[in-house]
C-alpha cells in the first residue's frame, strides 16, 4: 500500500475518534447526578481513594480499565460484565484478560445502590472514576 505508515494511521484512527465524539448529539453535564443522587461523586471518590490506600495500583488499572471500555464501541461497561456458558465476555477477552480493579468499580456500585438505587450506571462510575484518579494524580504529582 502505497504512502501508508503506522504514524498516518495512528492521526486517522485519532481523528476519526474525535470526529466521532465531538459530532455527537449526546450532551454530557458535569452535575447529571446533582437532583437524582446528590452523593454519587463523592460516593465514587471515596471508594476509589480508600481502594488507592490499600493498593497504590488502582488509579492506573481504573483509567486503563476505562479506555478498554470505551476503546471499541464506546464508553459501556460492557468490559464489566461476566461470562457465561453460552457467552465469552470482553472482560474475559485476551486484550482484557489482564484488567484489575473490578471490586473498586463493584463496592462503588452497592454503595451507590444502597444511596439511590437504579440510578447511575456503571459506565459512570467507570468514567467518574478515571476522572477523579487523573485529577488526583495531576494535583499530586504535576509534570
Amino acid at each position: 500500500m502505497a504512502g501508508f505508515s503506522p504514524r498516518k494511521l495512528s492521526f486517522s484512527i485519532i481523528f476519526l475518534g474525535l470526529m466521532t465524539v465531538l459530532g455527537s448529539q449526546a450532551a454530557l453535564d458535569v452535575h447529571y447526578y446533582d437532583r437524582t443522587c446528590p452523593e454519587a461523586e463523592k460516593i465514587i471518590r471515596y471508594t476509589v481513594l480508600n481502594a488507592s490506600m490499600h493498593d497504590a495500583k488502582v488509579p492506573a488499572r481504573i483509567l486503563r480499565m476505562f479506555f478498554h471500555d470505551c476503546f471499541i464501541k464506546g464508553c459501556d461497561a460492557s468490559v464489566l460484565l461476566d461470562s457465561t456458558p453460552q457467552n465469552q465476555a470482553e472482560k474475559d477477552g485476551p486484550p482484557n484478560i489482564s484488567l484489575r480493579a473490578f471490586y473498586v468499580i463493584d463496592d462503588a456500585k452497592t454503595k451507590l445502590e444502597s444511596a439511590c438505587p437504579k440510578t447511575v450506571s456503571c459506565a459512570d462510575i467507570v468514567a467518574i472514576a478515571a476522572r477523579d484518579v487523573v485529577a488526583r494524580v495531576n494535583i499530586e504529582k504535576p509534570f
